[in-house]
């Protein structure tokens, strides 16, 4: 961790709490209005940063401010973890710990940044994130049976804070306030000149590097082309092409504006192995990690080939805000494609998978894919596994005009196909305007355990067609519902719920704004 956050943390608490801004009264009457208000309370009554709260916005930065202290503080506590592992499980966990604790820290600081253009819509994208990373951490710990020596020395009360921030910062329709706009089937996020590469029919010529193994190209591996990348001064996109072949590596991109293209699916395939069987983290087992922003990938098979019976293995992971995949595919079993955090799309692009195949905790929007349900070991398959675990996260799966069918592997009667199942508390997923194939099992949702987020999750289908989207013998759930209204469904569109008009155009990805 740089020397600058131990320097400020050191200062700020070293502050005499006599010179606090706040009466108790003030304290209580701010921190009322947050789900969590005795952390609130204590670290607002001990607040060192003595800055007045005259209105919402003051106390949304102090809150995100005190939720940063704590962060940094978890940081340097998860830091210190280090030596104390005990095996490589420990370590392993313990690990992604680390980079996720660094992430949450970047993120806060981003949502309360003065330097940084961040709309109420981007904050609330950037604290959904930290929560994200925070639960994250949890997860890999208890996954590989070491959160009883690690767990207690983490606890710092940062997710309670955070998810204060959430509650204050609470955007009206959990999407962008502006109407949705789309330039040539892309969000408006997209840049023009990124536009352009997508809808070029040679991306590959204009490459900064090109990968080949046959030695045609600047490099031999992915790997070696983002080291190259990194190494160098650069400003704007960075292109990477890679020739067609089998790489077999396991690659992480953490700069931004990264676009690898390769020469097609099934022609360019970057594959691994790795999973939770074989004692990775799911989040550690993807093949392809990408975190830094603003990243495309298109024209390339993302596989990981640890097989059904070797559990979570994941083959992308996508960590990358304002990410955008496009005639890609993703290959693997259990935990395919991991839609971690941020805003995400995903436009005619291939995903197989068994159980939870598309999961996580992103604002995502898939349009125009395909869904391939494979042969799963136990008989029962699950789409979509969302990890929604804060009500004002404005995260959620929209799956859009796209089709869900079998795989050419899946011929049983017997398997029981689901559309999705809650992960989270508050689980949010819709279906529209999708094509629903007979595969899919007439309940159309799965329980994940007894009761478990039945009334608290959100679950929607609008405008489906095919023998399997007949909703008359769907669950009974609470948080499940028919979407009739067009209003109520255009909140899940890329235009209102990924802001995608502001971003996507610059991408060069068609998409489609509305319904």
């Amino acid at each position: 961790m740089p020397f600058r956050y131990y320097a400020t943390l050191v200062v700020l608490l070293s502050v005499s709490q006599t010179l606090l801004a706040y009466s108790p009264e003030q304290v209580k009457s701010w921190c009322s209005q947050t789900p969590n208000p005795e952390p609130c309370e204590y670290y607002l009554s001990h607040d060192p940063h003595n800055t007045p709260i005259k209105q919402k916005s003051d106390f949304f930065k102090i809150s995100t401010q005190l939720a940063l202290d704590r962060a940094i503080q978890g940081q340097h506590n998860v830091d210190s973890l280090g030596p104390k592992c005990r095996n490589s499980l420990e370590k392993t966990a313990w690990a992604d710990c680390l980079e996720l604790y660094q992430y949450t820290v970047l993120r806060l600081n981003k949502s309360i940044d003065p330097n940084v253009k961040c709309s109420q819509y981007d904050a609330q994208t950037w604290l959904s994130t930290a929560l994200t990373n925070l639960e994250t951490c949890w997860v890999g710990l208890q996954e590989l049976g070491v959160s009883e020596h690690l767990l207690p020395f983490m606890s710092s009360n940062v997710s309670k804070l955070v998810s204060n921030s959430l509650a204050i910062n609470k955007a009206p329709n959990d999407g962008d306030q502006s109407p949705p706009s789309y330039k040539d089937g892309f969000p408006t996020w997209v840049k023009p000149g990124d536009r352009k590469l997508l809808q070029s029919s040679s991306p590959a010529s204009q490459a900064n590097i090109v990968v080949a193994q046959d030695g045609s190209g600047d490099y031999t591996t992915v790997k070696a082309a983002i080291s190259a990348a990194s190494s160098g001064k650069r400003s704007g996109r960075f292109v990477i092409y890679v020739k067609a072949g089998t790489y077999k590596e396991n690659v992480e991109i953490k700069l931004a504006n990264i676009m690898l293209v390769g020469d097609g699916i099934g022609k360019t395939i970057i594959t691994g192995s790795k999973s939770v069987g074989g004692g990775s983290t799911t989040f550690n087992s993807a093949t392809v990690a990408v975190v830094g922003d603003n990243f495309i990938g298109r024209d390339i098979t993302f596989r990981n080939t640890a097989g059904p019976s070797n559990h979570q293995a994941v083959a992308l992971r996508s960590g990358s805000d304002l990410s955008v995949f496009y005639k890609c595919s993703f290959e693997g079993y259990q935990d395919t494609l991991y839609v971690h955090s941020e805003r995400q799309f995903y436009r005619e692009c291939d995903i197989y998978g068994t159980v939870d195949f598309i999961f996580g905790n992103a604002a995502v929007v898939l349009q125009n894919c395909n869904i391939y349900a494979r042969n799963p070991p136990n008989k029962t398959n699950t789409i979509t596994a969302q990890g929604r675990t804060d009500p004002n996260q404005n995260t959620g799966i929209s799956i859009h005009n796209s089709r869900v069918t079998a795989a050419s592997d899946l011929k049983s009667g017997s398997v029981k196909t689901y559309l999705g199942r809650p992960w989270k508390q508050y689980s949010r997923t819709v279906f529209m305007k999708t094509f629903l194939d007979s595969l899919i099992n007439p309940a159309g949702w799965l329980e994940w355990s007894g009761d478990f987020a039945l009334n608290t999750l959100y679950y929607g289908e609008y405008a489906n067609t095919g023998p399997g989207s007949s909703t008359s013998n769907r669950v009974k759930w609470g948080g499940y519902r028919v979407i009739t209204s067009a209003s109520e469904a255009s909140r899940f569109t890329v235009g209102s719920f990924i802001a995608g008009n502001s971003w996507l155009p610059a991408t060069n990805v068609p998409f489609t704004s509305g319904l």
